[in-house]
Formats: structure tokens, C-alpha cells, sequence
């Protein structure tokens, strides 16, 4: 209860807190790796790929944790389609295709 909290509690302080970490994390870290990716496989090295692979497992890393802290609150609070298209389904979908497409392209 001390890391998460319940409630409103969770939704207004460790949820807010949780979500602007990883925005950072996105612009500080993600960001400059999902250029230089991009970068490189639009050069067609394999650097690119391997950096579009690891964001990928990132990415479905990170899918992962988020639906099991947001499945309890935000999921009711924005109905299924929203929930699986948007808020979790989007990091998730685009990290198991860069992860499948990367793949094909290096092998």
C-alpha cells in the first residue's frame, strides 16, 4: 500500500507519478534510440534493426507492467476499446511489430 496506494489514492498520486517517469523516460531515453533506429534501418544497417528490436521489447516490457497496474482503475474507466486501442494496446501492438520486423530484416 506504501508503493501504490488504492483508490483515488493510486490515481492521483502513484498513477500520475508513474506515467510522468516513463513520459521522461520516453523523451530522454526512448526518443533519441527510436531516431537513430529509425535512422539506421531507413539506411538499411543493422544497428537500426537491432535498436527497433530492443525498443520493441521495451515497449512490450512496458505494456506489460502497465496493464497490470491500470487494468483495476483505468480500464472501467474508459471502456475496453479505448483501453486495448489507446492507453495499453498501442505501445503493445507497436512493440510485437517492431520486434517481428526486425527480426525478418536481420535474418
Amino acid at each position: 500500500n506504501i508503493l501504490i496506494g488504492k483508490g483515488e489514492n493510486w490515481r492521483d498520486t502513484t498513477h500520475y507519478k508513474s506515467a510522468l517517469a516513463f513520459a521522461w523516460a520516453d523523451w530522454l531515453i526512448i526518443f533519441p534510440v527510436l531516431v537513430a533506429g529509425t535512422t539506421g534501418a531507413l539506411l538499411d544497417q543493422l544497428w537500426g534493426y537491432l535498436a527497433w528490436f530492443a525498443l520493441g521489447v521495451v515497449s512490450i516490457y512496458f505494456s506489460i507492467v502497465f496493464w497490470i497496474m491500470e487494468k483495476e482503475y483505468t480500464y472501467p474507466s474508459c471502456g475496453w476499446l479505448a483501453y486495448y486501442t489507446y492507453y495499453w494496446g498501442f505501445f503493445l501492438y507497436w512493440g510485437i511489430a517492431a520486434v517481428i520486423y526486425s527480426l525478418i530484416r536481420i535474418i
